[in-house]
């Protein structure tokens, strides 16, 4: 892994939350996007040299929608660059960790993700992501 690579965020309201974090970083989010596979809109903020992730849900089946239902808002995950996905992905399931997904799935900000199920890392969830090179 070569670094923490953003820290996602679920929130309810995406603009109250915009709000609130801009506030709170000094700055604004400098994107937005929906994520219709995900069911969940975001918003990024740069705070250094890692970015914030709010999420929000898009619809009541998403899994940003039960977590909230569940936990409340709050930190939803910790994602992680990695220069090959496919790889790590490879080497983590062979230590044991259970993958959420069998394939890297397209996420937000232009990246190739996979989720670690929370059972197997201490009860968090932990995002692989890679950037996506060419078109």
């Amino acid at each position: 892994m070569l670094k923490v690579e953003h820290i996602g965020i679920a929130v309810k309201d995406l603009n109250k939350a915009n709000e609130l974090f801009g506030q709170l970083f000094n700055n604004a989010h400098y994107k937005i996007e929906s994520v219709e596979s995900e069911g969940v809109d975001t918003s990024f903020f740069k705070v250094g040299d890692t970015k914030i992730e709010l999420l929000e849900a898009s619809n009541e089946d998403s899994a940003i929608a039960k977590f909230i239902e569940k936990r409340g808002e709050g930190i939803h995950h910790i994602a992680y660059e990695v220069e090959d996905i496919h790889a790590e992905m490879k080497r983590l399931s062979e230590a044991g960790f259970t993958l959420i997904n069998k394939e890297p799935k397209k996420g937000a900000d232009n990246k190739l993700v996979c989720f670690l199920h929370p059972k197997s890392t201490n009860g968090v969830l932990i995002e692989l992501c890679q950037e996506i090179t060419g078109s």
